[in-house]
């Protein structure tokens, strides 16, 4: 590795280019893209020096802010030939990340017809599949033969996203079916088209969020699927590879909303320090003021808590085992809604389910917490001769703590849902802060019942 660097950097630095030239076309598109990482100064050289082709398509795998910073250094004949090459899919990722002003600059820089067609795209929703697709596909009549077919695959193909999928339409552009390409090349070269359609279309609509594309692609096992308007009219296409960095967008945004954060628009070494504080406060503060509630319910219970201190040293078991159970709930529920495996309209499912495992889980915890105590009466006196009501208290506690923990934790997300807003926001600090106020109040309930006219 040492040496390729050194070699690497001895080109850069003789300016050398066709001998530079030479080296990053020998090499995968990926390890170009190693090297833009190593060596992120000399970015915008490496994509000055390849090909157009190869700058593509090193370009269009690179993150955002690699994207922006090269952009910033290219040589405006470069940027033009960068931004017209890329595909329309991977030119609307681009431009809804930048800002309005450099966008209109770069869509200056297009022709009429990418202009066009990239203006189309953007004027979709945030979000929405629209902004996903593509319009260069393959697109038939039903009434054509495969000879037919293959000319034209032929004559257009080279412009398609991908070949992989051919799509038949009729004459006002309504979407029938699709076809692989496989299905085309098996049969006899006189085949009418029609006679391959069998009429188990997949589609998407232009105006649904991309979250639904995942789902139906990984049901599906596509490797493109059509995108259509409400009259059903083919408007594009959307391929898998897109699919796969908006999947890893969606589980990168989820997995910092659950460690109660906002989502990083940035790589977490790239980010100014002062933006990542700003990303993390937030929710520290409603974290920390939500906390104080507790302090708050052990003062509605001070009386109790003075005649027996005793109860005092199981308050961090008490919160903290129902915190966790919620916590577990509310992440094993979000990973199933991203999945597609629980939806809304399960939640008696879910409901039913977590009121067993919870009382499951509580009573597993209860007995351990009852027999603690037991155990610990043949060393120490420290609970004292009613140590039998000691450990009831923290046994019927754990049990109804890590029971409203588990409801808690698996319906906040589904409610959340219900109401427009984004699951991963019932992050699993949030929802340990809700049960440990809320576990608090059960538990000096629970010792209330218990120890009424004994210790209190």
């Amino acid at each position: 590795m040492e040496e390729n660097i050194a070699e690497i950097e001895s080109l850069l630095e003789s300016g050398k280019e066709a001998e530079l030239k030479e080296y990053l076309d020998n090499l995968n598109i990926s390890e170009v893209e190693h090297w833009i990482d190593e060596l992120p100064e000399h970015a915008a050289t490496f994509i000055e020096t390849l090909s157009i082709n190869r700058a593509v398509n090193v370009f269009r795998i690179l993150d955002f802010p690699t994207q922006e910073r090269i952009i910033k250094k290219l040589s405006g004949p470069k940027v033009t030939e960068l931004i017209t090459e890329l595909p329309p899919d991977d030119r609307t990722a681009l431009f809804e990340e930048l800002h309005g002003d450099a966008v209109k600059k770069l869509i200056i820089l297009l022709p009429p017809a990418e202009r066009k067609e990239a203006l189309a795209l953007l004027g979709y929703e945030e979000n929405s599949i629209g902004r996903l697709m593509t319009p260069d596909y393959i697109a038939v009549k039903s009434h054509w033969n495969v000879n037919r077919v293959l000319a034209h695959i032929r004559r257009y193909g080279k412009n398609s996203e991908t070949i992989d999928v051919i799509y038949v339409i009729d004459d006002h552009g309504i979407l029938l079916d699709d076809i692989r390409i496989r299905d085309i090349l098996l049969v006899d070269p006189e085949t009418p088209i029609s006679e391959l359609m069998d009429d188990r279309l997949i589609s998407l609509h232009v105006h649904d969020p991309q979250e639904e594309a995942i789902n139906v692609f990984r049901m599906n096992n596509r490797v493109a699927l059509p995108v259509t308007d409400q009259e059903n009219i083919l408007l594009g296409i959307v391929t898998v590879d897109d699919i796969l960095w908006i999947a890893n967008e969606e589980y990168t945004e989820d997995i910092q909303k659950i460690g109660g954060t906002e989502a990083l628009d940035e790589p977490y070494l790239d980010m100014p320090l002062l933006k990542l504080v700003r990303k993390r406060v937030g929710w520290l503060v409603i974290l920390f003021i939500s906390e104080m509630l507790t302090a708050t319910a052990m003062a509605f219970f001070e009386d109790e808590i003075a005649k027996a201190v005793v109860l005092a040293l199981f308050v961090p078991l008490i919160i903290s085992s129902g915190g966790n159970s919620g916590s577990q709930a509310s992440t094993l529920i979000i990973q199933a809604m991203a999945l597609g495996e629980v939806t809304v309209a399960n939640w008696w499912k879910v409901m039913r389910r977590e009121i067993l495992s919870g009382l499951l889980l509580g009573v597993t915890l209860g007995i351990l917490g009852f027999f603690r105590i037991y155990a610990w009466t043949f060393f120490t006196h420290i609970y004292g001769p009613h140590w039998l009501l000691v450990a009831f208290t923290v046994g019927f506690s754990l049990i109804g703590v890590v029971l409203w923990g588990s409801l808690a934790g698996s319906m906040l997300p589904l409610l959340l849902k219900k109401l427009g807003a984004d699951p991963a926001t019932s992050s699993a600090p949030f929802v340990a802060t809700l049960v440990d106020v809320t576990g608090l109040v059960i538990y000096f309930s629970i010792a209330v019942l218990i120890m009424q006219g004994k210790l209190l």
